[in-house]
């Protein structure tokens, strides 16, 4: 580390694959006992699903809320390391506690507090990503890292059922050993995670910060961002197409397996041809995939084999968006401030993450299936003519 400025000499790519092995350490950690946390709340007293909605819904609504403020924060004072062991090593610590988890409010506690890390860590990760190549290299950049992120998401539920089966370990007992891959990922981070440190900002408001991202090209961009994100619903709803489908309850975890599949297998491909042809085209096409699988959900009840086409396609879409959503922030902000844009992106997608999903579940429940595939069609649409207006209009980025 050295003074503002100083760039970390020592192989940008290797600062890259660093972050990501946190990232894949961490994920197998997480997955390990979010695989298995479902049916364990279930099994305790007094827990149903409304109960799951709302655990669920509250720890990522302020691990969403959290990222803008780390965001700004991590800018401020110009350290974003410190700022990234601290959401790692929150969520490394309360994660093992689901062991001697007895009610659902002890399950809240402690998924708020694995999101709470998730959301301290986020935005100061991206912009320490960011910070550690070239413009040029920004696609394959995040591209890597989402990969080696996935990655570790597939290994996680795999090596739980693994534990249980082949050493007959209870559920506690591998929500207990998900201690150890979060120790290796904060180790990797301390020994060799590098940052370029910069002075703490001086008499500076915290919103001036905010207005000088929003300027420009950036608030553009955000706006067609949540323009499709409200369109945008999560996996779950092509699970739940699944078992319409036909496919059986014990496959059901196959059909998710081929989402995540997908979308480690498109991640890299996808940053590093939006770093040849341009993101903002590249982010296009995700659009477009985005599209194609949720008309997909029309297809027939009662064919399997077209869930798993399904999902191949909807993890498709989110490998690409995902990963060249994030490439392109950096492109639209300056140096010193990325870490509030980051911020403020995932506040904008965490936002309409809520309002699409309610909006399309209330729609397929109370509705139709073709109603709710109506509505995201057409907030896609929308995206993605406001997307082609934008890069048309775009201005040159803020120089870097």
């Amino acid at each position: 580390m050295g003074d503002e400025g100083e760039k970390v000499e020592a192989r940008p790519l290797r600062n890259v694959l660093a972050l990501g092995f946190v990232s894949f350490f961490t994920d197998i950690s997480s997955e390990m006992c979010f695989s298995l946390l479902p049916g364990f709340l279930l099994g305790l007293p007094g827990a149903t699903r409304a109960v799951l909605g709302v655990v669920e819904g509250l720890a990522e609504a302020l691990s969403y809320g959290l990222r803008a403020v780390s965001g700004i924060f991590s800018d401020r004072f110009r350290r974003r390391k410190v700022v990234v062991f601290a959401g790692y090593a929150l969520s490394a610590v309360v994660k093992p506690m689901f062991s001697q988890a007895q009610t659902t409010l002890d399950v809240l506690t402690i998924r708020v507090g694995d999101r709470v890390g998730k959301g301290v860590r986020t935005s100061p990760r991206d912009a320490l990503l960011s910070e550690s190549v070239s413009e040029k290299q920004m696609g394959f950049t995040f591209g890597l890292h989402r990969t080696l992120d996935q990655l570790g998401a597939i290994l996680g539920p795999i090596i739980a059922s693994s534990l249980m089966l082949l050493l007959g370990l209870a559920v506690r007992d591998v929500f207990l050993l998900s201690l150890v891959p979060g120790f290796i990922a904060l180790f990797v981070l301390i020994v060799f995670v590098q940052e370029r440190l910069g002075k703490p900002k001086a008499k500076t408001r915290l919103l001036g910060d905010v207005r000088s991202v929003l300027g420009g090209g950036f608030s553009l961009l955000l706006v067609v961002v949540t323009l499709f994100s409200l369109g945008a619903f999560n996996f779950s709803f092509v699970l739940l197409k699944a078992r319409d489908a036909g496919v059986q309850e014990a496959l059901i975890p196959l059909v998710y397996s081929v989402i995540n599949i997908a979308h480690t297998a498109i991640a890299i491909p996808a940053g590093a041809l939006s770093d040849r042809i341009g993101r903002e085209r590249v982010l296009l096409a995700g659009y477009g995939v985005f599209l194609i699988s949720t008309i997909l959900l029309l297809l027939p009840a009662g064919n399997p084999s077209s869930a798993f086409l399904i999902a191949a396609v909807y993890g498709s879409y989110v490998g690409t968006v995902e990963t060249v959503q994030r490439a392109l922030v950096p492109r639209y902000t300056r140096n010193e401030l990325r870490g509030t844009a980051y911020g403020l992106y995932y506040l904008v997608v965490g936002t309409s993450f809520f309002v699409a999903n309610a909006i399309f579940g209330g729609l397929w429940e109370y509705a139709s299936l073709s109603a709710a595939v109506v509505y995201s069609a057409l907030l896609t649409t929308a995206a993605i003519t406001c997307m082609v207006v934008f890069v048309s209009r775009a201005k040159e980025p803020n120089a870097q």
